[in-house]
């Protein structure tokens, strides 16, 4: 795939820029440019081998894929624009212009169309890395029931392995995977990696076994072509907040805490206040529409202001094309004993209230388009928690009120991940998780995924 992208791009970018002529006339002299763009494919397609964009480890899940890409892509161009500079090769600008775009682009789309076939090919149970989890039961345990739910990741727990454990639980199953035994030898170890057929070790925390055992163990899972993974008790942490660092021959993990201050907020800012700007008046047309067919379906103001909770606890009225009857506040009493919600959140999925065009309004989240205008005044963003209710905040516990650190967004995590079809424990573990691994590159993965979720309507009732 990358050879086919890489030459479509080199091609293109040769025939738009030179036509089908094989040579053409610069200041007098004949330039051939057939044998620098085969050059340029080559280096190209090795590049992206240098940077290791086809490890097996980062396929399929995660940004580590896109950005190695990426890095491999500019930093070859950098080079030809370093040479070109040096040995005074006038470079023609438009083809460098057109092929490396159109390259980038055509490489990470042809990496996303073949993630979406692995993970597809990984929910069915193939392609992926079989594992054999070494740690303490409830770290075994933990560790299996994360991998399972990230079937994408392609790593599959197939047996555990409790060095150091009571005998008695060596019979017994943890999290439905057999326990292959308890016993801390490194040659025991071995026996049971050979006997489950595993493809990489993963180790977690509560692993009763010494320093100098777990190096051994690493040498021997090197001569046999077998991985070893270290699976830190760390969870809900992005990336890019972990830094390791060498102190004495040992590998030390640093935990970076995420602020939200200064240039990132106003970088934040900006980027709302652009991108908000600019959907407001491509969308405009279409607000005026749905607001007619909000007026014609059924008496009551087009729009709907309901006070919501925002960064620090400030109140704000938040705007809604009206989805529902007038008195749809005042009959939420008498239909609490019919709340599907997962929790705190109240959801009727057939809510009488719903009027026929806020029914469709709510399949695609059209009627959230006017938050738009509460993201260019500042009370909202692009991305972020969902907006609360007063009710639903104070019935908060006092870790869920770190959602209030940052503002409400349009879309968020949860949006993308199930929306109301969420337990209220994935759901603040998504907000959670966003208010402590915030960045700017989220936001736009996050942007990207809820023009999907949007068309699939999953969730929303």
């Amino acid at each position: 795939m990358d050879a086919f992208v890489i030459i479509w791009a080199v091609a293109g970018a040769y025939i738009v820029r030179f036509g089908f002529e094989p040579s053409f006339v610069v200041d007098g002299q004949e330039v051939t440019y057939i044998w620098l763009s085969a050059a340029l494919v080559v280096a190209w397609w090795f590049m992206l081998g240098a940077w290791n964009t086809r490890q097996s480890r980062i396929l399929g899940a995660g940004a580590d894929e896109y950005k190695r890409v990426a890095a491999a892509s500019l930093w070859l161009f950098g080079l030809v624009a370093i040479f070109s500079y040096v040995l005074r090769i006038d470079t023609a600008r438009g083809y460098v212009g057109i092929a490396l775009p159109v390259g980038l682009f055509g490489l990470i789309l042809a990496r996303w169309l073949l993630r979406q076939h692995l993970s597809v090919d990984r929910q069915g149970g193939d392609s992926m890395s079989r594992l054999i989890l070494l740690g303490g039961p409830s770290a075994v345990a933990h560790l299996a029931r994360t991998l399972t739910q990230g079937m994408h990741s392609g790593y599959l727990p197939i047996a555990a392995y409790t060095p150091g454990a009571s005998e008695s639980s060596a019979s017994e199953k943890i999290s439905g995977l057999p326990v292959l035994g308890t016993d801390p030898g490194v040659h025991a170890i071995l026996e049971a990696i050979d006997r489950c057929k595993a493809d990489a070790v993963a180790v977690s925390a509560g692993v009763q076994l010494h320093p100098q055992t777990l190096r051994h163990l690493g040498w021997e899972l090197a001569a046999r072509n077998v991985g070893l993974i270290m699976a830190p008790a760390l969870t809900d942490i992005a990336g890019p907040r972990i830094h390791t660092q060498q102190v004495a021959g040992l590998p030390l993990i640093h935990v970076t805490t995420p602020t939200l201050e200064g240039g990132q907020r106003v970088a934040k800012r900006l980027f709302d206040v652009l991108v908000s700007g600019l959907l407001i008046a491509f969308t405009a047309p279409l607000m005026l529409v749905l607001a007619v067919m909000v007026k014609i379906d059924s008496r009551g103001p087009v729009l709907f202001k309901q006070e919501r909770v925002g960064i620090e606890g400030a109140h704000f009225g938040m705007l809604k094309f009206r989805s529902m009857v007038v008195d749809a506040e005042q009959r939420l009493a008498e239909l609490a004993h019919r709340n599907e919600g997962n929790g705190v959140l109240f959801k009727i999925k057939n809510d009488p209230r719903v009027t026929r065009v806020g029914g469709f309004l709510r399949k695609y989240s059209l009627d959230e388009l006017p938050q738009l205008f509460n993201i260019f005044a500042g009370s909202m963003s692009l991305v972020g928690p969902r907006p609360p209710l007063p009710r639903e905040v104070e019935a908060y516990e006092h870790d869920v009120r770190r959602r209030l650190l940052v503002k409400p967004g349009l879309t968020g995590l949860w949006q993308v991940s199930g929306r109301s079809n969420l337990s209220w424990q994935d759901s603040v573990r998504l907000d959670l998780y966003y208010v402590e691994n915030w960045s700017l590159a989220g936001d736009l993965v996050i942007i990207l995924r809820t023009v999907r979720a949007v068309f699939h309507s999953t969730g929303a009732y």
